[in-house]
Parts: structure tokens; C-alpha cells; sequence
């Protein structure tokens, strides 16, 4: 009989692919498990066993798989199931999906290697100077990459060579599969075995009584073996005898010492091992926690509303204490990384090597160790803290998924597919696992407070802050007043000026918050009025100071910046608008002695920037830091006096319907890191337009009002969360056949009922990286069946597909955009 393995590929193709195997593959393959399979021409992927059967395929003859890479499934059949929903759900494949899921060191691609031909004589004098070199190198190394041709050549386009040689049979090429995850190995040290007994310890001592430095190696070894039942590592060895790695590797050539490599976890926990006790909870964390088990107890999600302060997290404390008693995971995640460096040592105080971390910053081979650890459900991965793609751990035994700052937008992936959000993803996998949900925030989003309104999910709530401490006392300054007035300094209101200085008098600390980065996002010419633009997008180019750089925030295109106008060549440069760059060099003006830290993009490149930065500033060796929102996701500062916003009206005149709503997160989210200990907060925001009635709703914290003002207006306008929503955007070079592959597409669309079609309409960026985008927006009621509405519009995009002249402009679906 003939066996069959339907394959995922890491490709966006609909499909799965049939492969064949032999009765002894079969039996021994299972759901989950990596494979290696031809597939085209030459390539090899990594493809994921989806199930075994006996059915050949009815359109190709199933080709043979490559080798078997695993031993055990890496991915759960629960999980297999999750990645379903998502690829259904948000319209994209699952190759994307597991591709995106899985850390790429699993994902073994095929390199080609460029091999001698040892059957062809060749005419060295008719090579020319770069094929020589490849031909010469072959002579010393048996194979070579594409990277050490392009090396050797100094050239970055090497194809036209290895064309060339193939054509005179002087090479061959061969696909290799390259394993990217190395395992970490320690080098450790012993006793050689003829001295490991006091007799023979007492013998050699005496015979290195001539070699006083390695005595007092094999003394030091002596020693640390003796407090200690765990091996010895090489660099501990040299610390305590203070000897060099020359001396120790001298007695390993004697066989004095043995040295021995031991595989070790990267994953490591730093602590002492101590863990604290969780702190008691006040009256209205108690009542808020069991009002969420009441929620559990009726299978419902639960969202909490605390204020921020309140103490949430002793709340999930709470939870997770509880869940890790009955021996189930728990998943904690969060909105931006900035966040979890706080969280983690909190979290490790309470449950010591419990904790394990995921996210971007991680490097591949320490995400590899993560995901493992979770699959084998060992005991340093019963809690996972992480950002988005914690998500899509291989967990066996979930038991609680906690969504904190569950209206962050950073939860939604953007690019590339899946273009999911974590926390309806979260939803569904801890449905499918029988897990408790508990989404948390000060400012929920609508869409989770209608349906706590629509009694979907459970709700508890915690109105004061910790400590009785009060809310931060909120002042609205009027910048058009100010400017008339004469009384700014730059970005700088009098108002915000005086209560800085005050703040900094009483040995406080200040954040100021300006959701831009660089120092200004338009240099222009005063005397033509010229502005450098992006050559890719169709965006000004954004001067940052600190490197006399233009630079592009959406293609990374960068320049120096111009001594004069490119345009007419006068001197008279400009700059309009400002960034946190420019804030930070105010600050340095107008309080010299202060010191000043930033918190953005630019100054968060590295894996450990965010902790650096945080730790600085939780130390009080910083008096301000300066911003963007990464500054507003529940960061815990204990000695924030003030906070400043330094322009709100950024954020409220942007062309998007959740504009308002993200306003007034945005604005409360910041105003939280003030006063949260005992003195009450100061929160200045500066406006031209303080009347605005969001603005209003933040300085009394009126959640409920603006909840109210934006369903009715979203009802009326068919918007989330009353409303489905799917945006579809068209990307291709040529301006002209985007126009019409576009309009073509949305007519197509206008056929179909029960739905209202927007566009297609240019987005404010209408050019990124060189190719132009238009989008459609798709509206349909709840009752509206949503599977019926998207499997209409896969059918317009085969009949699009088919048409020759619209096949190259790519079509994306972003479900539920945020």
C-alpha cells in the first residue's frame, strides 16, 4: 500500500502539497513533525506533516520527501487548529501563518552550493578575470555559497558569472540544507581520572610544587568541586585562581585535567532563587478578582477596567498564582517589549525560573530554547511573558491567557501576513484550549466594551487607584493664547515651564510625551519654498539632528542634509513641525544642568536599549525622559511628578475613524505615569484647541461619555464594532494599472449584497517604497454572514487573477483593521 503526508509549506500558496513515503516513514511520522521535501525545479523547503493518508494525489505524481528532521512533533494538533482559524479568519494562507508562527531557525531553506566539475578539462586562458577567481578558489575548497562568490568578486550580483561558468560546464550546483540553530556548548573542567583520590591528589601536589601557577589551578578546582556538586565551567575556574586560559590548557595536555563540552540552556534565570511573597490585595482589587472568577465560572471572557494604578497586575498576580497550582501554563501578553523588561523582574520576584520570556528581541537560537522549554512543558516555562508572537507557542496544558493593555494597536500585525490581532487570536486559542481569558485596561477598547455591554464577556472593574492615591490633576494649555501672548520658549508653554521647574525642585521626575520622532518632519526652503521628498514615498523626509541626516520613516531612505536648497540654492533652510530630538535639545538649552534621557525608535534599537533606558530612569538618574507612546504602555515610575503633552492636537486630527478614540487612550494612558505613589500628579497638555470634546473627556476621565459618543457616531457611519470591516489594499508600480485593476475590483465588489463598498481611494501615504496603493473598504453588518462575504470576494480575485494585464498588482486583505 502507498502512504501519502499532505505538507504545509512556509509559502503563500492556498494549497497543501501531497508527498509520498515509504510504510516504515508512515508509521513513524506524525501530525506536526518537520519534513524536508523537494519542491520545483531544485529548492528544498521545511514542510509540516498536516496528516497521513493512503490517497494519491489526483492532479501530479507525488514526489518522494527529502528526509525526516525530527524525531517528535514541534507543533500540537491544537495548534495546527488555531493557525486554521487564523489563515481563514484573516484571509491568508497557512504557509504564511507558519511561517510567521515558528522561529525561522526552523524553517531550513536550501542553499545552493557551487561544486568543481571534475569531469571537464579547462582552458584557464579563456576564463575571464572573475570567472578565474571562482575557478581558482574551487582549486583550494571543495564548495562554495553565493555569499563567498559575491566576497571573493566584491560584487553583489554574481548570477551573470555563475551563468557563464555553467554554460562551459566549469562548475555544478547542488541544494544543501543548512541547520541554523546551534545548541550553546560550555566547555567545563575536571579531575583527570588517575587523580581523583586523595592519595593521588596528595601525589601530584607535590610533584607541581615546581609549577606554583598550576598548583594553584588544580587547588582552585579542588575547591569549587567541593561546594558544588555541578560541573565546573573553564571561566569560573580561571576567575578563582586567577590564572590565564594558557596555564589550564597545559594541564589538560597532561592529562591532569579533563576537559568536557556540556550542552547549556541560554535560557537562564538570573535571580538568587528567593521568591516574594505577592502582595495582599485592597478591598476593590478583592472584589474586582472575584467578579473575574465569577466570569470564569460561566465560561465568559473576563475584561477588567481599572484605572491606571489601580494595581492590575497584583490582580493577575492573583491568577496566575492560582493557575500555576493546578501544574497549567499561563500566558501573559503585552502590548510592547518596552513593557515586558518592567514586568519580568516583578514576575521572577514572585515566581522565580518560572518565567520565560518571548519576543523580537530575543535572538533565534534563544526563541528555538523558549519554544522548546514550552513543548516539553518543563517547569521554567510555566509562565510566558510575551509580545504578540507569544501567541503562537506550542502550548499542551494552557490554563490562562492574560491580555493586558488589551486596546493597544501594536497588538495588530500590519506586515507581513497573517495580519492578525493577538488578542481576538488569544480569545480563540484559549477557547480551544478550555482556558480562562482575562483581558485588562484603563481605557478599553470599544470593540471589548460592547460586548461587555452585549453580556458576551464578564466585566470587573477597579475605580481608584492603589493607595487611595489621587487621580492626576489634569490643566489644558492654549497654545494659540500662549503664542499671542509671547510666552513660549520654543515648544515650551510658561505654564509648562513653571510646573517642570517646581517638579524638579522637589527632587520629582518629569516625562514629556510628543508621538514623533527625529528632530523635525519638514525642512523647507523659506525662499522657494521647496521640502526634500522621499524618492521612494510619497512622504517629506524627516531631519534627525544627531546624525545631519534626512531620513525616511517608511523606506529607511536617508541623505545628509543639504548646506542649501537642492532646488534654488539658498541657505535659507528650515525646519517645521518638531520631534522628541528637537524637545530633548530644548531641554538641554533651557535646563542645562538636567539630565535628559529619550525613549524612541532611534534610541531602542538594541535588545537590551529598553531595559537600559527604564532601569536609568526607575533609578532616578535621569530628571526627564522625553517620548513617544512607547512611554504611555503601563511603565510603573515611582517618583513621576508631572507629566507634559507637549501637542495633543497631533493625534486628534488624523484621518481615521478610531482617531478620537486612540486620542483619548493615548492621552490617559500617559497622564497614568503620574502620581502613582503617594503625592497626586500634575498633567500638562498642550492644545490649539482646548474646547475639543475628547480632550474634556480625558482631564475628568470620562470613559463612559466617550464610549457613548463614539458607538453612536460608529452606528451611524457603520463602523466597528456594530460593523464588520475589511480593507483591501491594490499595490503595483504603474500608477495607470493600479487605477484600473482597482476600479474594476471594487465594481466587482458592488455586485454582491449585503455589503457597502468605500473607494477605491488613495491612502494619505499613497507611495511607499516605489509602489502605489489604493484601498477598498468592504462594510457589512453583524448579521451578515462573514465566511458567505469572503468566499465571494476569493472568487472576484480568481476571476481578477485570470485577466493578464491585472495579475501582477497584489491584492491584501487586512480583516478588522486598526
Amino acid at each position: 500500500m502507498q502512504y501519502f503526508v499532505n505538507v504545509v509549506l512556509p509559502i503563500p500558496l492556498e494549497k497543501l502539497f501531497t508527498y509520498s513515503v515509504s510504510e516504515e516513514e508512515a508509521e513513524f511520522l506524525q501530525v506536526g513533525m518537520r519534513v524536508a521535501v523537494p519542491f520545483g525545479k531544485s529548492k528544498i523547503y521545511t514542510g509540516l506533516v498536516h496528516d497521513i493518508h493512503t490517497e494519491p494525489p489526483g492532479v501530479y505524481e507525488a514526489k518522494e520527501i527529502h528526509q525526516i528532521l525530527d524525531e517528535h512533533p514541534i507543533v500540537h494538533p491544537v495548534q495546527l487548529q488555531h493557525w486554521s482559524w487564523i489563515a481563514s479568519y484573516y484571509m491568508c494562507t497557512l504557509g504564511e501563518v507558519f511561517r510567521s508562527a515558528v522561529p525561522s531557525a526552523f524553517l531550513l531553506e536550501s542553499e545552493t552550493v557551487i561544486l568543481k566539475n571534475e569531469r571537464t578539462e579547462v582552458d584557464e586562458s579563456r576564463l575571464k578575470d572573475d570567472e578565474f577567481l571562482v575557478f581558482e578558489a574551487l582549486q583550494h575548497r571543495s564548495s562554495l555559497s553565493v555569499q563567498d562568490i559575491s566576497d571573493i568578486v566584491e560584487r553583489k550580483n554574481v548570477l551573470p558569472i555563475l551563468n557563464r561558468l555553467l554554460e562551459r560546464n566549469v562548475i555544478l550546483l547542488k541544494e544543501e540544507l543548512q541547520e541554523r540553530y546551534k545548541p550553546k556548548m560550555v566547555r567545563h573542567i575536571n579531575l583527570g581520572k588517575d587523580y581523583r583520590t586523595d592519595a593521588a591528589l596528595e601525589q601530584l601536589l607535590e610533584k607541581l610544587v615546581r609549577a606554583p601557577k598550576q598548583s594553584q589551578v588544580v587547588l582552585a578546582l579542588f575547591q569549587l568541586q567541593g561546594g558544588t556538586k555541578n560541573p565546573i565551567t573553564i571561566r569560573e575556574l580561571e576567575k578563582v585562581s586567577g590564572c590565564s586560559s594558557a596555564i589550564i590548557k597545559a594541564l589538560i595536555d597532561k592529562g591532569i585535567l579533563e576537559e568536557q563540552l556540556r550542552r547549556t540552556d541560554r535560557v537562564v534565570y538570573q535571580g538568587d532563587g528567593l521568591e516574594v511573597q505577592s502582595k495582599g490585595l485592597n478591598e476593590y482589587q478583592e472584589n474586582a478578582l472575584n467578579e473575574i472568577k465569577q466570569s470564569f465560572e460561566k465560561e465568559k471572557v473576563a475584561l477588567l477596567h481599572g484605572v491606571t494604578s489601580s494595581g492590575k497586575t497584583e490582580v493577575y498576580v492573583k491568577l496566575l498564582e492560582a493557575c500555576i497550582a493546578t501544574g497549567k501554563q499561563a500566558l501573559y501578553l503585552l502590548p510592547e517589549i518596552a513593557l515586558t523588561t518592567q514586568l519580568i523582574s516583578r514576575l521572577q520576584d514572585y515566581f522565580g525560573e518560572k518565567v520565560s520570556v518571548y519576543h523580537s528581541k530575543y535572538s533565534i537560537q534563544e526563541r528555538v530554547e523558549v519554544w522548546n522549554n514550552v513543548l516539553m512543558g518543563k517547569p521554567k516555562a510555566q509562565i510566558v511573558i510575551g509580545a504578540r508572537s507569544a501567541l503562537f507557542l506550542p502550548f499542551a496544558n494552557l490554563g490562562l491567557i492574560i491580555v493586558d493593555e488589551e486596546h493597544e494597536a501594536s497588538f495588530k500585525q500590519y506586515d507581513p501576513a497573517p495580519r492578525y490581532h493577538a488578542r481576538d487570536a488569544a480569545v480563540v486559542l484559549g477557547n480551544l484550549h478550555k482556558a480562562k481569558i482575562l483581558l485588562g485596561s484603563a481605557t478599553p477598547s470599544i470593540e471589548s466594551f460592547y460586548n461587555v455591554s452585549r453580556e458576551k464577556y464578564g466585566y470587573a472593574s477597579i475605580k481608584r487607584r492603589y493607595g487611595d492615591v489621587l487621580m492626576p490633576e489634569m490643566e489644558l494649555v492654549d497654545l494659540k493664547e500662549q503664542t499671542k501672548k509671547r510666552r513660549m520658549k520654543g515648544h515650551f508653554s510658561e505654564r509648562l515651564l513653571e510646573e517642570i521647574t517646581e517638579t524638579l525642585d522637589n527632587r520629582e521626575q518629569v516625562i514629556l510625551f510628543q508621538n514623533r520622532r527625529g528632530y523635525a518632519p519638514i525642512v523647507e526652503c523659506t525662499t522657494c519654498g521647496h521640502s526634500p521628498q522621499c524618492p521612494n514615498c510619497d512622504v517629506s523626509l524627516t531631519y534627525h539632528q544627531h546624525r545631519q541626516q534626512l531620513r525616511c520613516h517608511y523606506c529607511g531612505h536617508h541623505m545628509a542634509f543639504p548646506q542649501s536648497c537642492v532646488a534654488c540654492g539658498s541657505p535659507t533652510l528650515d525646519t517645521k513641525g518638531f520631534g522628541t530630538e528637537q524637545v530633548e535639545k530644548e531641554l538641554h538649552a533651557l535646563f542645562p544642568e538636567v539630565k535628559v534621557g529619550r525613549m524612541d525608535l532611534d534610541s531602542t534599537r538594541g535588545k537590551y536599549s529598553y531595559e537600559k533606558i527604564i532601569s536609568a530612569f526607575e533609578a532616578q538618574e535621569l530628571d526627564i525622559l522625553v517620548g513617544t507612546q512607547m512611554l504611555t504602555k503601563g511603565l510603573d515610575f515611582r517618583h513621576v511628578g508631572l507629566v507634559g503633552i507637549m501637542n495633543a492636537d497631533a493625534l486628534l486630527n488624523f484621518p481615521d475613524f478610531r482617531a478620537h478614540e486612540r486620542s483619548f487612550q493615548l492621552l490617559t494612558q500617559v497622564a497614568g505615569r503620574a502620581g502613582r505613589t503617594k503625592k497626586r500628579g500634575k498633567v500638562i497638555i498642550q492644545t490649539y484647541n482646548p474646547y475639543h470634546q475628547i480632550l474634556k473627556q480625558v482631564s475628568t476621565n470620562d470613559y463612559d461619555g466617550m464610549y457613548k459618543e463614539q458607538l453612536y457616531d460608529r452606528e451611524q457611519y457603520h463602523y466597528p464594532p456594530t460593523h464588520r470591516i475589511i480593507k483591501i489594499t491594490f499595490k503595483h508600480r504603474d500608477y495607470n494599472k493600479l487605477n484600473e485593476a482597482s476600479l474594476w475590483f471594487a465594481k466587482s465588489l458592488r455586485n454582491l449584497s449585503n455589503i457597502q463598498v468605500l473607494g477605491p481611494e488613495y491612502p494619505p501615504v499613497a507611495r511607499i517604497r516605489n509602489q502605489y496603493l489604493k484601498n477598498v473598504i468592504v462594510k457589512m453588518a453583524k448579521q451578515t454572514s462573514l465566511r458567505q462575504t469572503k468566499n465571494s470576494i476569493k472568487r472576484i480575485e480568481k476571476s481578477f487573477n485570470a485577466i493578464s494585464q491585472y495579475k501582477a498588482v497584489r491584492v491584501i486583505y487586512n480583516v478588522d483593521y486598526v
